[in-house]
């Protein structure tokens, strides 16, 4: 795109014969006609569920090196104009992610829920929501997903329920100390329980009103959380697998993989005011209890039945020793590590966190983004899309896998929502506003209807449809990025070494490759290493020098 492979990656396409131009059609856009190559099937592309490193014979499982895509599916696509994403959404838009050049897609909590918490509030983990379309739209979305070379992976919420979930309305309707109620934590008293409070604020316990009974929620009042000391939890939770494993899905997301497990006696939380989970001297009593590792035991012995399924955990914990524990070979096959998530834009920095990341998965593939449906996007969170894009190529380049979140591909920045309109109890609205996907607004091309979240009039310059026609869009630069990252030979070894680097600034090589990693955090150009030029975030100097908050490809 830029430097000196700039003239071939411009005219390059993904697949044999795709044009940018072509994957239009009037004013409509298209995207889902669209396709890589000519149609691969997946099945083609695999060996027994096994993927090719790039310049590699040795065949692995499919998820140690995939790009997946995170869809928040009510920020997606729309399909029947009531201004909310849904599955056929989703379907119509398989194209895209083809041309996009991901391996996998990772949906949102479709299930039914009242919506308190956007779907992370589950009333029947068995089932589609209304709002989102039908369990027929759901299959024959896994059908078209597979036709398009893509996997799918669903969210899990193991660690509570929704409120109207038919076993917390029998808890409330049942006596205490009865079998419904012992689904869930409650606990008598004249006051709560512990002095827990909930991730959203405010007391973690809610009370039955009149009674002197109190429910456990780390969430939500609308969430209570499930007692996973009861067999009866587990076997429900193996059945919600088997459900989805036998419909066809790749993988499962597992939300909130660090709770579920409650210490014994449910003790004060005796850390200081203000101290969040990553807080080292003293452990937060809400999480990462040891007894939650029988529950991802659980969790693989039903995966380990369906061949080349996995299971990637959110984990968020104290250290990354605790952190490693959950990826032994009996638990989960990959586990989220929001080092890079969370680092400054800054060279020492992110070094730090990709050793200790790479350190701490071991033998594992480590697993790396720079965005989710939960913080600030990258152009927001970094201070500037350059910045954004120079860290897509680091994230990119490194061992293991990425994920990817939508409209990161298309630089969008966060939202400044008037608060008559947020409706998150958490806050995150500005990062989930929906796609900008073409033609003029309110809806540009999400719904014809009013969105549920108002899309500014900065994102109809930001439309995927301009920006397929545009070879230096940050959609191109991700385009290009994930065509070198499944072809070049460069793009092997679990490893990196480091170079030595102006101030500010980093370099890294994947061992056994020839793949060198730029990155000028700094404020002012620095020369490049040596090697030719594959791909860089942004022009280079008329004298050939890497700008300020520009990354490069090499080998």
């Amino acid at each position: 795109m830029h430097g000196d492979g700039e003239t071939e990656l411009a005219e390059s396409t993904v697949g044999s014969g795709t044009e940018l131009a072509e994957s239009t059609v009037g004013s409509g856009t298209e995207l889902a006609e669209s396709t890589v190559g000519s149609g691969t099937e997946l099945a083609e592309s695999t060996i027994d569920g096994r993927t090719e490193l790039a310049g590699s014979t040795v065949p692995t499982e499919w998820w140690a090196d995939a790009v997946v895509y995170q869809v928040y599916v009510r920020s997606f696509a729309d399909s029947d104009a009531d201004g909310v994403g849904d599955l056929a959404g989703v379907r119509s838009r398989l194209g895209y992610l083809e041309l996009l050049g991901v391996d996998a897609l990772w949906l949102s909590p479709v299930y039914p829920s009242p919506g308190v918490d956007h779907g992370y509030d589950v009333s029947d983990p068995r089932d589609i929501d209304p709002l989102f379309g039908t369990l027929d739209d759901f299959d024959g979305l896994v059908a078209d997903a597979r036709r398009h070379g893509l996997r799918v992976i669903v969210d899990i919420v193991p660690n509570h329920t929704s409120d109207q979930h038919e076993w917390f309305r029998a808890a409330i309707s049942a006596a205490p100390g009865s079998p419904e109620r012992a689904r869930y934590h409650f606990r008598s008293g004249d006051t709560p329980p512990n002095n827990w409070q909930s991730v959203f604020g405010g007391p973690a316990w809610s009370r039955v009103a009149p009674s002197d009974e109190w429910y456990l929620h780390l969430f939500s009042p609308g969430q209570p959380d499930l007692n996973w000391a009861n067999p009866e939890v587990r076997e429900d939770l193996e059945k919600t697998l088997r459900f989805w494993c036998d419909r066809g899905v790749d993988g499962v997301r597992i939300d909130v993989a660090h709770g579920m497990a409650k210490p014994d006696g449910l003790p004060d939380d005796r850390r200081q005011p203000g101290w969040t989970v990553l807080s080292e001297d003293t452990p937060d009593p809400r999480w990462d209890a040891d007894d939650v590792h029988e529950v991802h035991r659980a969790i693989r012995s039903v995966l380990d039945r369906y061949p080349h399924r996995m299971a990637i955990g959110e984990v968020i914990v104290r250290d990354d020793e605790r952190w490693a524990a959950y990826l032994r070979p009996d638990e989960l096959h990959l586990a989220f590590h929001f080092g890079l998530l969370t680092s400054p834009f800054d060279a020492v920095e992110l070094r730090t966190v990709i050793d200790g990341t790479l350190a701490a998965a071991g033998d594992v593939p480590a697993v790396w983004t720079i965005a989710n449906h939960d913080n600030p996007r990258p152009a927001t969170r970094y201070g500037s899309l350059d910045r954004a894009r120079a860290m897509a190529l680091v994230m990119l380049a490194l061992p293991g896998t990425a994920y990817l979140y939508n409209g990161e591909e298309l630089g969008l920045p966060d939202v400044d929502l008037p608060e008559s309109v947020r409706v998150d109890p958490g806050g995150r609205d500005g990062c989930r506003v929906p796609m900008p996907w073409e033609g003029p607004g309110p809806g540009y091309g999400f719904t014809a209807g009013t969105p549920w979240l108002p899309l500014p009039a900065s994102y109809g310059d930001l439309t995927a449809a301009d920006q397929l026609e545009d070879p230096a869009s940050t959609l191109s630069l991700y385009r290009y990025a994930l065509e070198l990252r499944k072809t070049h030979p460069a793009f092997r070894g679990r490893e990196v070494e480091w170079f030595g680097a102006p101030a500010g600034c980093l370099a890294f090589r994947r061992v056994g490759s020839t793949l060198v990693c730029a990155l000028n955090a700094s404020e002012r150009p620095v020369p490049l290493p040596p090697g030719d030029v594959l791909l860089t975030s942004g022009p280079l100097t008329d004298c050939g020098d890497l700008p300020a908050n520009t990354a490069a490809w090499l080998a």
